[in-house]
């Protein structure tokens, strides 16, 4: 641990010395910062200014489902030509256009067609980047290459932290369409940081990890481990939408809670996550990525069956620190053991794997609206610490075939 937390200094050095990664870190944040401003706001705008009920604007998520498809063509795509910048530069161009037409439409139809075909091919920019990194850490390794991912993810999660209380106060201050804008600032704004750089594409379309040699046409055999970690991966984030749905209700409803403490409780996780990601790179090389991932998950099912059964602040707070564990792990080593999994072909493998998120809103919402009609609150969290513990059976399965795949 001593001699990790000695070289820590080497990895910023080395973010700030390279012009992509350093560029990247700040781009991320952008990103982070703008869709997480307009995620929690964008049904109140589809109601109040659109005139949507509160059933449609719940559809409105479904949208999501088109994200997967849109990822990988755009990953695909760069698989063949390395081109990986200049697809993130058109992603990053189309979310800009995609939330300035959601803020000015005048018909409820648009942003649900908008956010379908549009915002799905957005959302390809940060497997991109993550691609373009891999590349460039492939091209000139480094001892700290797991930090380096670690740190630019971190920048994504610190816009998440920001993005939500920046959006509330603006849509307050100046209307959800003003709101919207600024997403669609932020979403530009990403190019920036990377001004005219340019990809190694000489190296990196044509070889990957350990020299494995990249091809555009990656059949679904090669890609089975990688499908069930993106699968699993799912299992555990499906408790986000159900935890972010139900447990503000849970604590306003039931337990009658003070805006400040809910708020306090909500508001811990992040700040967890952001603190433990540092260290799951660190612990990750001494006990194997997905082992670490098993904890993780069986972290998840300790921190529902707190929301599920607790009923005090108390629980509620180490709940939420649990799930800051899950989020350390899984965000900060999340996008390496995708790359991994499917070396020949990095920014399919990102796409993929980043694309988890839109599923996983999808199926929690279908499992979150189910079991509370079912079981009621608190006690539909029951249903997320089951997903979390099949996920947890699933990564010790998947560590068996292909753990030496992925250690660092």
């Amino acid at each position: 641990m001593t001699d990790q937390l000695t070289r820590t200094p080497s990895v910023l050095r080395v973010v700030l010395a390279s012009p992509l990664y350093r560029g990247a870190t700040i781009a991320l944040f952008l990103s982070g910062l703008g869709f997480s401003a307009a995620a929690p706001q964008i049904a109140q705008f589809l109601v109040k200014d659109l005139g949507a009920s509160l059933t449609t604007a719940g559809l409105y998520y479904l949208t999501n489902l088109t994200a997967p498809v849109a990822g990988y063509l755009i990953g695909r795509r760069s698989d063949r030509t390395g081109r990986r910048l200049g697809l993130f530069r058109i992603c990053a161009v189309a979310g800009f256009l995609g939330w300035l037409a959601i803020a000015f439409s005048g018909a409820l139809w648009l942003p649900f067609v908008i956010s379908a075909v549009v915002l799905g091919f957005a959302g390809a920019a940060t497997s991109q980047l993550f691609a373009a990194i891999h590349d460039e850490l492939a091209a000139a390794p480094t001892s700290a290459a797991d930090g380096v991912v670690s740190v630019v993810r971190m920048a994504l999660t610190l816009g998440w932290v920001v993005g939500p209380v920046a959006g509330a106060f603006l849509a307050a201050q100046a209307g959800l369409r003003a709101m919207l804008v600024a997403t669609a600032v932020c979403t530009l704004a990403q190019i920036l940081p990377l001004g005219t750089l340019r990809e190694r594409v000489d190296t990196a379309a044509d070889t990957g990890e350990n020299g494995v040699t990249r091809s555009a046409h990656v059949p679904l055999r090669a890609m089975a481990a990688l499908l069930a970690f993106t699968g699993l991966f799912i299992l555990v984030y499906a408790g986000e939408p159900i935890k972010y749905a139900y447990l503000p209700i849970y604590m306003n409803d039931q337990l009658h809670f003070p805006a400040a403490l809910s708020g306090a409780i909500i508001g811990i996780q992040p700040l967890v996550e952001l603190a433990l990601m540092p260290l799951a790179v660190v612990v990750a090389r001494r006990m194997g990525m997905l082992p670490l991932m098993v904890l993780g998950a069986l972290f998840g099912v300790g921190a529902n069956l707190l929301f599920a059964t607790t009923g005090t602040a108390l629980g509620l707070f180490a709940g939420q620190i649990l799930m800051g564990g899950v989020w350390g792990v899984f965000a900060g080593l999340g996008i390496i053991v995708a790359q991994r999994l499917l070396p020949t072909a990095i920014a399919t493998a990102s796409a993929i794997y980043l694309s988890a998120p839109a599923l996983s809103s999808a199926l929690g919402g279908l499992a979150g609206g189910l079991g509370a009609g079912a079981l009621g609150l608190p006690l539909v969290f029951v249903i997320p610490a089951g997903l979390a513990l099949a996920a947890a059976v699933g990564l010790l399965a998947l560590n068996r075939r292909v753990g030496e795949r992925v250690r660092g």
